[in-house]
């Protein structure tokens, strides 16, 4: 109860790394807020973990949901993440429209690319997302559960892509480069 009063969750966060290496989910066009939080699915939004199967649920190019209409891309997700990497949501438009709750967007993202906050049940925190345009209510949701959100030129990242982030020096590679 103390670390929580404390804030150790994010006080003690390692310094951000000056190269992340991360996998990349790339959902090609506009990615609604209802994209990633249906509101047919708002029922669900109390408990994250059950919510977030629901995003990216219609199929759409790139995107591979396990049972359109209801169930998002949960295996091609896990196929991404056993390259060894962390998992970058990336997107050409990112969380256009408020259809939708932004924060419970937020949550079915992070739920995906993220880490589990020690104590905090179905939380989590951290995780990375890019895109040539991010909603800004969507991002500084993102950024409050502790993600690096970063506006840049996504147009030559393809889903499945290992790309490397230097936050610091505002460079980003292909791993392979």
């Amino acid at each position: 109860m103390q670390s929580w009063a404390d804030a150790e969750w994010f006080t003690a966060r390692p310094k951000l790394a000056e190269k992340i290496t991360t996998t990349v989910l790339f959902v090609k066009g506009e990615t609604k807020t209802n994209d990633l939080s249906p509101a047919t699915d708002a029922w669900s939004r109390s408990d994250i973990p059950l919510h977030s199967l629901a995003m990216l649920k219609m199929t759409r190019e790139g995107i591979h949901p396990d049972k359109h209409g209801h169930v998002g891309p949960t295996m091609q997700i896990k196929e991404l993440k056993n390259k060894g990497f962390p998992l970058a949501f990336v997107g050409d438009v990112v969380g256009s429209e408020s259809e939708s709750s932004y924060y419970s967007a937020a949550n079915s993202i992070l739920w995906f690319v993220c880490d589990d906050i020690p104590y905090v049940p179905n939380k989590r925190s951290g995780g990375i997302c890019l895109g040539n345009k991010i909603e800004t209510i969507l991002l500084n949701a993102l950024r409050d559960a502790g993600a690096l959100v970063i506006e840049l030129d996504v147009t030559k990242m393809s889903t499945g892509d290992i790309i490397d982030i230097y936050p610091y020096r505002g460079i980003c590679n292909n791993h392979d480069s």
